[in-house]
């Protein structure tokens, strides 16, 4: 089953939701702002992907950082504590299925090449 991770008023998460439905993709829609994220979720994606591609960087909720907290964003541990205190600073969405990250971001043509036969 796929889980598409991420908060509902974000537009890539809309494009994203929007794509799946209109392929008739099953998913759960896991809502970071009502649900936030654990940290054996976040541990198992710190396994395929560096903190530096989970965090977005270019948003409005790190850019709102203050300087020595974004300094201090250093390795996992620290990247993982950000990203379960600020949910927003996670890229997003990510689609995963069965655990394993088959999207970070919305990208049209990787989830077509994926998920359709």
């Amino acid at each position: 089953m796929l889980t598409l991770y991420g908060i509902p008023n974000c537009n890539t998460v809309k494009k994203a939701r929007t794509w799946l439905d209109e392929n008739g993709l099953a998913y759960t829609f896991h809502d970071f702002k009502k649900s936030g994220i654990d940290a054996t979720t976040i541990a198992q994606w710190l396994t395929q992907y560096p903190w530096e591609k989970l965090i977005n960087r270019a948003g409005l909720t790190w850019r709102g950082l203050d300087e020595a907290t974004k300094s201090s964003i250093t390795d996992n541990t620290a990247a993982s504590a950000l990203m379960q205190a600020k949910t927003s600073v996670i890229k997003r969405p990510i689609l995963v299925n069965d655990h394993q990250i088959i999207g970070l971001g919305f990208d049209e043509t990787l989830y077509r090449e994926t998920l359709l036969p």
